[in-house]
C-alpha cells in the first residue's frame, strides 16, 4: 500500500465552531468553474514531444481553450495516434517511441516549411486547397485566426526552398520555420505532419478527442485521461502539457491514487470530498505555468482512469458536488498517512490556526497500527553523524552533545527540538521543522540517548509514569538545594516523594553521563509513529473508522474537521 502526505500553504481564516455530527449537504455552494486544468509536465519535466492515442472514441479536433476553459474548435484529424512538438527539428526515437530534439535518426520532423501566401475562411477550404498537393505532404497551419497551406518538413531554409523551386506553385510562397510557439501536431512514429498552430502568446494549441457513442479517454504517457489537453510553449519554450477535464472526473483519476481503490466505500467517500474541495480552494495555484492543480503530492496526485474501478468510481459519484464549508469558506482539506496516534492543530504545523484544523486524540489508528506499512519508524545518529548532518545544512553549530525534545503540543506531538554542542550553544527548530529538518516521517516521535534513558529535557513525570509535563522546562520551577525556588534547567532541582523523602531531579537521558562533553560514538535514537505532517485526515484513520467502526463519511469528516459542513453545489 502506497502512503501519502499533503504539504500546503494555508490561507483561509477560522470562524465559528459547530458541534455534533456533520450536517447533511446544502445547496447553498456554487463552484466558479466546472472544467479544471491540471498540469501533467510543466517547468523542467516539459517535452520536446507529446504523444496521444485514442482508447475509446476515434480522432481529434484540433483548436485553443478561451477564457472561460471552452475549446474552441479549428481543425480536426481522423488519425488516432498523434504526437504534439515543438517547431524545431525533432527525431522520432524507436527506443523510447517519443520525438526529441535533433535531427538524428531515420524520421526526422524539419521545422522549415514551405507557406504559400493565400489565406483560406476556413480549415475545410485550406485542406482542400493541401490536398492538391499529391508528390509531397500539405497540411494546414492555423496562424493568428487565419488558415494557410504549408508544404513539406525540412531541417533546413536552404533544403525547403529547393523543394519549391521544384514545386512549380500557383501561388506566391514563402520559408517559414514559425515562432517561438509554434506546434506541429505530427502522426505519430512518423515525419507527417498533419497541422500546425500558431497563436503567439493569446493561446495555445488545445486537443479535444473525438468521441463516438461512447466518452471519450485517451492514453498518454501510459495512462488514461477523460477531457482534452493544451500544449503551450511558455517563453518559448518545450511543451508544458496540461489537462482540461471536468470536476467529478478529475476527482475520479485522484481517488485511486491517493487512496486504494479496494478501501471501504466511506473511506473513499471521504477521500472524494476532501480531493474536490482541495481542488476548488486551490484553483489556479499554479497560475504562472497556466493551470490550476499539478498532479504530483505538491498538490494531489492526480493519474486519470488507469487504477479506478467501480469501487472508487462509485464514492465519487455518491458524493457527487459535495464540498467541505467551515462558516461560509471552502475548507483547506489537508490530508496524509497516518498520524500515529494524534492529528494536530495547524497552527502547530504551519502559521495559521484555522478553527476546523485542530489537533486531537485519535484512538481510531490504534486497532489497525500493526497493519500499516511503517507505521512504527526509528532512525538512529551518532553523535558524529548528527554534527555532519547539521553542519552540511549550513546551520552554524559545532559538535553535538545533546539532541532532545524541549516542548510538545497539547495532543503530544513534537513542537520544538533542540541540539546542544560542545560549547554550550543550541540550536531550536519547531512546527514542521521537527519533521522536514533531517527528514523524519512524522512530529510523533521521542528521542532516546545510548547513554540512558530518553534524551529530552522537558520530559518529566508527577506522580507516576505517565503524567508528563511538556515543557519547555524553562517554565517549570522547582526548589534549589539552597531552598530557593528557581527553573528546573537553572543548577540542581530537587522533588518531595510521596513519603517525604527529597532527592534531586536528574534528567532521565542523563543515567549518570556528562551531556556536555562530546562523544562521537554516542547515539541518539528517534523512535516515531505514522507518516505525515498530522493536519486535516488521517488516511489510515479513516479506513479504521469505516471497517472497524462503522462510521459514515459523514462521520469521519467530522471528527478531523472539527465543526465543518459538507455543502452540495448548487
Amino acid at each position: 500500500m502506497r502512503t501519502f502526505f499533503k504539504k500546503s500553504l494555508v490561507f483561509f481564516l477560522a470562524a465559528a465552531l459547530f458541534c455534533g455530527s456533520m450536517p447533511f449537504a446544502s445547496a447553498s455552494y456554487t463552484p466558479p468553474v466546472s472544467t479544471v486544468r491540471i498540469g501533467l509536465y510543466y517547468g523542467s519535466g516539459a517535452l520536446d514531444g507529446a504523444n496521444l492515442e485514442n482508447s475509446v472514441g476515434s480522432g481529434y479536433r484540433f483548436g485553443y481553450y478561451d477564457a472561460d476553459r471552452n475549446f474552441v474548435s479549428v481543425g480536426y484529424t481522423d488519425e488516432t495516434a498523434i504526437s504534439m512538438v515543438v517547431d524545431r527539428n525533432v527525431y522520432y526515437s524507436q527506443n523510447y517511441g517519443n520525438y526529441f530534439e535533433g535531427n538524428a535518426g531515420s524520421t526526422v520532423v524539419g521545422c522549415y516549411h514551405i507557406q504559400l501566401s493565400k489565406t483560406y475562411g476556413s480549415y475545410d477550404s485550406a485542406r482542400s486547397a493541401a490536398d492538391t498537393f499529391t508528390s509531397v505532404n500539405a497540411y494546414v497551419k492555423y496562424s493568428s485566426g487565419n488558415y494557410y497551406v504549408c508544404v513539406g518538413e525540412y531541417i533546413s531554409s536552404d533544403a525547403a526552398k529547393a523543394a519549391g523551386a521544384t514545386l512549380n506553385i500557383a501561388q506566391d510562397w514563402d520559408v517559414t520555420s514559425g515562432t517561438a510557439y509554434t506546434v506541429a501536431v505530427v502522426k505519430t512514429g512518423t515525419d507527417k505532419i498533419l497541422f500546425e498552430f500558431e497563436y503567439g502568446t493569446a493561446h495555445s494549441l488545445g486537443v479535444m478527442p473525438r468521441s463516438g457513442s461512447a466518452k471519450a479517454e485517451t492514453y498518454f504517457k501510459g495512462y488514461r485521461y477523460y477531457g482534452g489537453f493544451q500544449y503551450a510553449r511558455l517563453n518559448g519554450g518545450d511543451l508544458t502539457v496540461v489537462n482540461f477535464v471536468g470536476v467529478e472526473d478529475y476527482v475520479k483519476g485522484v481517488i485511486p491514487y491517493e487512496m486504494s481503490a479496494s478501501w471501504p466505500v466511506e473511506a473513499l467517500k471521504a477521500q472524494a470530498v476532501c480531493a474536490r474541495t482541495y481542488l476548488m480552494a486551490g484553483l489556479n495555484g499554479h497560475s504562472s505555468n497556466g493551470f490550476d492543480l499539478c498532479n504530483t503530492t505538491c498538490c494531489q496526485v492526480y493519474r486519470g482512469l488507469n487504477s479506478a474501478n467501480a469501487n472508487s468510481n462509485g464514492a465519487v459519484d455518491a458524493t457527487a458536488g459535495e464540498y467541505l464549508l467551515y462558516a461560509g469558506q471552502l475548507c483547506q482539506t489537508f490530508f496524509y498517512s497516518s498520524n500515529g496516534g494524534a492529528s494536530e492543530s495547524s497552527e502547530n504545523v504551519w502559521y495559521a490556526s484555522l478553527g476546523y484544523l485542530k489537533g486531537k486524540t485519535d484512538p481510531y489508528e490504534a486497532k489497525i497500527a500493526d497493519s500499516i506499512p511503517g507505521y512504527y519508524w526509528t532512525e538512529t545518529y551518532t553523535a558524529e553523524e548528527l554534527t555532519g548532518k547539521l553542519q552540511n545544512k549550513g546551520i552554524s553549530i559545532g559538535r553535538i552533545v545533546n539532541f532532545e525534545v524541549t516542548q510538545f503540543t497539547p495532543t503530544g506531538n513534537v513542537y520544538t527540538i533542540t541540539f546542544t554542542d560542545e560549547n554550550g550553544k543550541t540550536v531550536s527548530y519547531s512546527k514542521e521543522r521537527v519533521r522536514t529538518l533531517l527528514g523524519f516521517n512524522s512530529m510523533r516521535y521521542k528521542i532516546t540517548c545510548s547513554d540512558g534513558g530518553e534524551s529530552t529535557g522537558s520530559t518529566l513525570y508527577v506522580n507516576n509514569s505517565t503524567s508528563m509535563l511538556s515543557g519547555p522546562l524553562s517554565k517549570l520551577f522547582g526548589i534549589g538545594g539552597g531552598g530557593d525556588v528557581g527553573s528546573i534547567t537553572s543548577g540542581k532541582t530537587y522533588a518531595v516523594s510521596g513519603s517525604g523523602e527529597v532527592s534531586e531531579i536528574v534528567g532521565q537521558g542523563s543515567s549518570g553521563s556528562d551531556l556536555s562533553v562530546y562523544d562521537p560514538d554516542r547515539v541518539f535514537t528517534v523512535s516515531g509513529s505514522g507518516s505525515g505532517h498530522n493536519v486535516g485526515l488521517s488516511q489510515w484513520g479513516a479506513y479504521s473508522m469505516a471497517k472497524y467502526y462503522d462510521k459514515s463519511y459523514r462521520d469521519i469528516l467530522s471528527f478531523y474537521y472539527t465543526g465543518a459542513a459538507i455543502e452540495k453545489a448548487g
